[in-house]
C-alpha cells in the first residue's frame, strides 16, 4: 500500500507502529504534511532564534509565543484545518526572514533556517518529515525530545495567556528545537538533550501551576454534579481555562449554563470559578466520547485546545473552536494573549438550543492539588504511618478509545483497600466513577487536576519524601503505573525522569517512537516498562520485595 504520510506521535498510532495512509486520530495525509512543513520552518525559526540569543540579542515574547503555539497545533487531535496552518507557516516565514537578516554570523545556520518558502510546500514537507531522518535511533530520539517540546510548548501557552512568561524555558525549547537539526550530536548528546528536557518540563508545569493558582486561587476538595439542567448550554472542552473564565463572564444574566467537559472537569476546583452561578458541572467524559455526548448536549461546544475527534455532521455546526484548536468548516473565535475573545456569536447560538439531554447524575470529587494534599498531609502520614495506607499508585495521563485501556479500569478495582489512586489528567475518566471509598476519610482517588496538573503529583511526591526523611524518592511506597496518549505525556515522563523517579510502567503499549535500542537504553538506565495482564501487575506490583 502505497504511504501516504508517517506520524507516530501518539499511542493510538496505526499498528503501534506508524499511521501511513491516514491517521488514526481522523488526521488527512495533506494536513499531516503541513503539519510536518510547520514543525520544519519552527525549527528553522528557532535556530534563528538561538543564534541570535548566542549574539547576545534579545528574542520578543511574540515570537516566543509563535513558536509555543505552533508547536501546539501540532499536537495529536488539536487542529485539522489545513487553511490554518498553511497560514502559520506563512507567519512563521515571515518572522524567520524578518529576524535571520539580523544574525551576524548565520553561516552554520541549518537550511532549515535559509529556506524562504519558495518551491512546491507538499513536496517540500515530503522531503522533511519524520522520516527524512535515515539513522533509527536518532530519528527516535529527535522525536522523544521534539515530541516532549511539543508538550512544553501546550503548557508555555497555558501560562501565557495568563501573562506568565519564563524567558529561560523558551530560550531552552527554542536551542533544543533547534538541535533536532544537528547532524553533529550523537545519540549519547541527544539522550541528555531528552533528559534536560525532562528538566525544564518541571520549570513549564511549576510556571503553568503559579499562573493557574495565582489567577483563580488553589484548587480545593469539590463535588462537582454530573448532572444536566434545563437551561440551555455551552460545553466547553479542551484545557485552556482564560477561555473558559472569559466565556462565563459573557455569560452571565443569559440564562444559558456553561459545562465542562473531559480534561476542563478540574475548572470546578478553583475558587475563582465558583462565583459564577451558571457554572454548573461536568457533561460526559474522556474525550474519545465525544461523538456521542456532544450529539446528546445539543447546544454548542467550544473546544479550548486539543482533544477534538472529527465531528459528526449532526452536531458539526455547533462546534466552535479557538486558540491552537482548528477544524476545517467550524467556526473559530480568534483572539490574542492579553485580549479579550468575544463569544457572543456561540451565546446567541445556545440560546436557540433545547437544554441538554441528561446523561447521568450525581457528583464527582476532586480538587487534590499539591496544595490541598499537603494540607491535608498530616492526615496522610499518619494514614501510612498505622498501615491505613501501604501504597500510593500514580494513574495520571491520559484516555484513548483503545479496548485496551479497559485494563487501567480493572487494574482500579483489583487494588487491595489500602492502596490510594493518586491522578490527574483525563485518564482519571477510567476509575474516577467507581465506588472505591476511602481511608480514614481520605478518598482512593485523589484527582490534581489536568495533565499539566501531574506537577502536583511530583510536588507531593518530594514532599512526602521529605516527611519521612528518604533519600531517594523511589523509596517512598508508591508506584507508577501510567496511561499515556499524546505529546504532554510526553514531557511528564522527561519531567518525571529528570526528577529522578524510576520503574514507570507505560501502558497500552510503549511508544513507537522509541527505537528498539532507545527503549533498551531508558529500561537499563530508568526501568522504564510496559503493562501486563492486571493479574501479572498485580503480583508484580504488591510482591513484598518491590
Amino acid at each position: 500500500m502505497e504511504q501516504k504520510m508517517f506520524c507516530y506521535q501518539c499511542q493510538e498510532t496505526a499498528g503501534c507502529k506508524g499511521c501511513t495512509v491516514s491517521g488514526v486520530c481522523g488526521k488527512k495525509p495533506e494536513v499531516a504534511a503541513m503539519q510536518d512543513l510547520l514543525v520544519y520552518v519552527t525549527k528553522g525559526l528557532a535556530a534563528v532564534t538561538t543564534a541570535l540569543r548566542q549574539e547576545g540579542r534579545l528574542v520578543t515574547a511574540e515570537i516566543n509565543h509563535l513558536i509555543t503555539l505552533n508547536l501546539f497545533t501540532t499536537i495529536t487531535n488539536a487542529n485539522f484545518d489545513q487553511e490554518s496552518i498553511k497560514a502559520r507557516i506563512q507567519a512563521t516565514l515571515t518572522a524567520k526572514q524578518a529576524l535571520l537578516a539580523q544574525v551576524q554570523s548565520p553561516d552554520g545556520l541549518p537550511e532549515a533556517a535559509r529556506w524562504d518558502g519558495t518551491g512546491d510546500w507538499a513536496a517540500k514537507a515530503a522531503a522533511v518529515g519524520v522520516l527524512a531522518t535515515a539513522d533509527e535511533d536518532i530519528r527516535s530520539l529527535r522525536e522523544l525530545i521534539t515530541y516532549g517540546l511539543k508538550g512544553l510548548a501546550a503548557y508555555s501557552k497555558h501560562a501565557n495567556v495568563l501573562l506568565k512568561d519564563d524567558e529561560a524555558v523558551d530560550a531552552f525549547l527554542q536551542k533544543a528545537l533547534a538541535a533536532t537539526l544537528d547532524d553533529s550530536l550523537s545519540a549519547e548528546d541527544l539522550l541528555a538533550l531528552a533528559m534536560e528536557t525532562g528538566k525544564y518540563g518541571v520549570a513549564g508545569m511549576a510556571m503553568l501551576d503559579k499562573a493557574n493558582t495565582d489567577a483563580y486561587g488553589n484548587p480545593e476538595i469539590t463535588q462537582v454534579n454530573i448532572g444536566a439542567g434545563t437551561n440551555p448550554g455551552i460545553l466547553v472542552s479542551g484545557h485552556d481555562l482564560r477561555d473558559l473564565e472569559m466565556l462565563l463572564e459573557q455569560t452571565q444574566g443569559t440564562d444559558v449554563d456553561v459545562y465542562t467537559h473531559s480534561e476542563m472537569l478540574p475548572a470546578h476546583y478553583y475558587p475563582a470559578f465558583k462565583k459564577y452561578p451558571n457554572f454548573v458541572g461536568n457533561y460526559g467524559n474522556a474525550w474519545w466520547k465525544q461523538k456521542e455526548e456532544f450529539e446528546a448536549f445539543h447546544g454548542p461546544i467550544l473546544m479550548t485546545t486539543n482533544c477534538i475527534v472529527p465531528p459528526k455532521d449532526s452536531y458539526k455546526d455547533r462546534l466552535y473552536t479557538t486558540g491552537a484548536a482548528g477544524f476545517p468548516g467550524c467556526t473559530h473565535i480568534p483572539g490574542e494573549i492579553g485580549g479579550q475573545k468575544d463569544f457572543s456569536v456561540i451565546i446567541e447560538h445556545a440560546k436557540k438550543c433545547a437544554a441538554p439531554a441528561e446523561l447521568e447524575t450525581g457528583t464527582i470529587i476532586g480538587g487534590f492539588a499539591h496544595a490541598q494534599v499537603l494540607a491535608l498531609a498530616y492526615k496522610v502520614v499518619e494514614a501510612v504511618k498505622s498501615g491505613a495506607i501501604k501504597k500510593f499508585v500514580v494513574m495520571a495521563g491520559c484516555d484513548g478509545r483503545a479496548k485496551s485501556r479497559e485494563y487501567y479500569t480493572e487494574f482500579a478495582k483489583a487494588l487491595p483497600q489500602d492502596t490510594v489512586i493518586l491522578t490527574a489528567g483525563c485518564a482519571k475518566y477510567k476509575y474516577n466513577k467507581l465506588a472505591l471509598g476511602d481511608i480514614n476519610g481520605i478518598p482512593r482517588v485523589l484527582d490534581a487536576g489536568q495533565c499539566n496538573d501531574s506537577y502536583s503529583l511530583a510536588v507531593i511526591a518530594l514532599k512526602l519524601k521529605e516527611v519521612f526523611g528518604l533519600q531517594d524518592i523511589n523509596d517512598l511506597p508508591i508506584i507508577y503505573n501510567i496511561a499515556w496518549y499524546e505529546q504532554k505525556a510526553v514531557i511528564v515522563l522527561l519531567a518525571l525522569l529528570h526528577l529522578g523517579v524510576k520503574n514507570i510502567h507505560l501502558g497500552p503499549t510503549l511508544p513507537a517512537f522509541l527505537s528498539p535500542n532507545v527503549a533498551k537504553v531508558l529500561v537499563e538506565k530508568f526501568g522504564i516498562a510496559g503493562i501486563g495482564t492486571v493479574e501479572d501487575d498485580m503480583a508484580f506490583f504488591f510482591n513484598d520485595n518491590k
